[in-house]
């Protein structure tokens, strides 16, 4: 060995100084304390260990390098001479102090650096300390004034990167109900399930720094529709072979399954896309928020019309259009600017993850800005277009009537208003719900919404523009009639559905009313599962300002169908009125939805960590019928993995307690999600808040 070889300086070791890093950086509660985790934009400090003290002619250079054979040319290798001075533009290391055989070094990253999971090696002369298991990885920084995905407000980076709990809204227009969700980014697994997820994509380095990209791509990865992605979608009603989108209650143990197996995990639906979307952004730094649309449209034509066709009972008819209304779709918001795009684009950017409609050759969607759903901008990128129908299409009755054995097609009416309801995610730093529809779109019929559909209109499909046309306000009806339905408040399974159809007739004529009004099972994407029954009368209103027809369902043609699909069903009732005299129509459509029976929850408020305390769950069958093959589902970040407890068949009047032995890991505000699922009841979810301490 030459003289000079035997005397250069050698690394012994490197410190990553986590416990200094990463409070500055927020990354605190990631799981893997090995590791180092920073955010892009900010300096970080290591500790060095030579063999000797530090020389003035000594080079050191640090390393770091992602892949198998990473490359400066094209940014999978980064080398920062420790001597070689400050530049903000890119990665840089400078030594901040020597003591003895040590040295403190700072290290700048680059606001735009590429994300990923880093290796860190030093070389010294020709000497290179490679340890292998020195780990940096790299988020996105919305602390960082000049990261694209900067977020001023200290409560919304909170809520939108920090939070790892939440919850999903769920139900209808009429009844929204928070479907409790742990995102769970911080947990075991998740974040370097992340990175096989960016690994997986195959985005090229200098890519990985952009969030429009990268928030595009995981919205193709979250399914598994084209690239054995995260999670298989299936609406079949059928769930044997995998777990039910309904028991799911967080993204953490998909995400870890997913990690450990390589393989799609089965099933999601949109709710459960959007939770894990949710998790993937946060995990990886950029500000995301599940977002709830009700009475979404899926216009397939691209025509801003969505097409209902009904039979001569007010029974829906599902094979007539692949256009549907869903009773609630759930996606996500990402938070970032937009240097792609014209300016006046920054901000939210809608991505959905649940696989809809093909974009681009495969199943991802967005980002789009919601700045340009609002004004109908819909020929930006990406995918403005299918959210912009799916906010502001117009919903097409039809009455399909047999004569002669053909069908003729009548137009029953054309709601301007119905599509696009309570858009909904979770408020900052409150568990409520914010109503953010004024940021999608303007008030209904103000002169600016008709301005951003007129705008939306010009851009669609050409062959469709005829049928986009803005539909002229109908004159007043001559019967001034009002379609309602009553009953009672509270549906519970297993009860009979006794509804009153009621005609208001506020009008001086006398009019003859065709009636028919029709009871359905659907799932909350409007497929029919089962006609429940029908009433078609004829009524005469001279004297009569109120109407009441009776409309009774028996329990036994329900509760067959309810346990059969694996699916949280819902009655919709459709009602046509045909006023003879003036061939005025009328349709309403009304959704109504189950009551169960809850779930307790009882455990201290406070307990401290690493002492055990007990988790007891109380559920009494108050419903009419034996709920079969239950199984509870409970899961605490921070205290315990989710786990499947099966409860047996609970029959009428019995009361079950089951109970976990919990053992908290980390302090701060914890929850304890439950979920009961059985095969006729699909979902009963509960949260208890509860403080760890020290």
């Amino acid at each position: 060995m030459s003289q000079t070889a035997a005397s250069s300086l050698k690394t012994l070791g490197v410190d990553l100084l986590q416990k200094q890093n990463v409070p500055l950086h927020h990354t605190e509660e990631y799981y893997d304390n090995a590791t180092l985790i920073v955010r892009r934009g900010q300096v970080f400090q290591l500790k060095l260990t030579f063999d000797r003290g530090l020389k003035d002619d000594d080079k050191v250079v640090l390393q770091l390098s992602i892949g198998e054979k990473p490359m400066e040319s094209n940014e999978t290798l980064v080398l920062m001479n420790l001597r070689a001075g400050r530049d903000s533009r890119c990665w840089c290391a400078n030594i901040l102090n020597t003591n003895g055989k040590e040295c403190l070094v700072t290290v700048t990253s680059p606001a735009d650096a590429a994300v990923g999971k880093y290796f860190l090696s030093v070389k010294t002369g020709p000497h290179v300390y490679n340890p292998g298991n020195k780990v940096v990885y790299v988020l996105f920084n919305p602390w960082c004034e000049a990261d694209t995905v900067f977020m001023r407000n200290d409560a919304e980076r909170s809520e939108y990167v920090l939070s790892d709990t939440g919850y999903i809204y769920v139900g209808s227009e009429q009844n929204i109900f928070g479907r409790p969700w742990n995102f769970g980014q911080f947990e075991e697994d998740v974040l370097d399930c992340c990175m096989y997820l960016l690994e997986k994509s195959k985005l090229k380095q200098k890519v990985r720094k952009d969030p429009v990209i990268v928030s595009r791509a995981m919205s193709a990865l979250v399914n598994s529709n084209d690239d054995a992605g995260v999670l298989f979608g299936n609406w079949s009603g059928s769930y044997s072979g995998g777990t039910s989108p309904l028991a799911w209650t967080g993204s953490a143990p998909i995400l870890q399954k997913y990690y450990k197996t390589k393989r799609s995990i089965c099933f999601g639906q949109c709710w459960v896309f959007s939770g894990v979307l949710t998790t993937v952004m946060r995990c990886l730094g950029i500000p995301a928020r599940s977002v709830t649309n009700f009475a979404s449209a899926h216009d397939t034509e691209e025509n801003l019309k969505v097409d209902i066709y009904l039979n001569e009972k007010g029974e829906k008819l599902d094979k007539m259009t692949s256009d549907s209304v869903w009773n609630f779709h759930v996606w996500n918001d990402v938070w970032m600017k937009r240097p792609d795009l014209p300016q006046g684009f920054d901000g939210w950017q809608a991505v959905d993850a649940t696989p809809q409609e093909i974009s681009q050759g495969i199943f991802q969607c967005g980002p789009c800005p919601l700045k340009a759903i609002k004004s109908g901008e819909v020929y930006l990128l990406y995918d403005s277009k299918f959210l912009f129908a799916e906010v502001n299409a117009d919903r097409v009755f039809w009455l399909v009537k047999n004569l002669n054995d053909k069908q003729k097609l009548v137009k029953l009416r054309e709601e301007t208003k119905a599509i696009g309801k309570s858009i909904s995610t979770k408020a900052v730093g409150k568990n409520t719900r914010e109503d953010i529809t004024e940021q999608y779109k303007f008030p209904e019929g103000s002169p600016e919404e008709r301005k951003a559909v007129e705008k939306a209109c010009s851009y669609l499909n050409s062959s469709n523009l005829s049928v986009c046309e803005s539909t002229p306000p109908l004159p007043p009806l001559q019967a001034q009639l009002q379609l309602e339905v009553e009953g009672e408040k509270a549906l519970w399974l297993g009860n009979p559905i006794n509804l009153n159809i009621i005609v208001r007739n506020s009008s001086v004529g006398a009019w003859t009313v065709n009636l028919t009004a029709s009871c359905q099972l659907q799932t909350y994407t409007g497929k029919v599962e089962a006609n429940l029954g029908f009433i078609k009368q004829t009524v005469q209103t001279e004297g009569k300002p109120v109407i009441q027809l009776p409309l009774n369902i028996a329990a036994d043609s329900y509760v067959k169908t309810t346990t059969a699909v694996e699916d949280e069903l819902l009655i919709k009732v459709n009602i046509i009125a045909e006023i003879l005299e003036t061939s005025e129509k009328l349709t309403d459509v009304i959704t109504l939805m189950f009551q169960y029976p809850p779930i307790k929850v009882e455990m201290p408020e406070t307990a401290k960590i690493n002492e055990d305390f007990t988790c007891s769950f109380l559920f009494k069958n108050t419903l009419t019928v034996p709920l079969e093959k239950c199984k509870l589902y409970v899961e605490g970040l921070g205290i315990f993995k989710m786990e499947t407890i099966d409860q047996g068949d609970i029959m009428p009047g019995r009361i079950t307690k089951s109970q976990i032995i919990c053992a908290p890991n980390k302090t701060g505000e914890k929850k304890i999600v439950a979920k009961l699922t059985s095969n006729q009841v699909k979902a009963i979810s509960v949260e208890k808040m509860i403080t760890i301490t020290a």
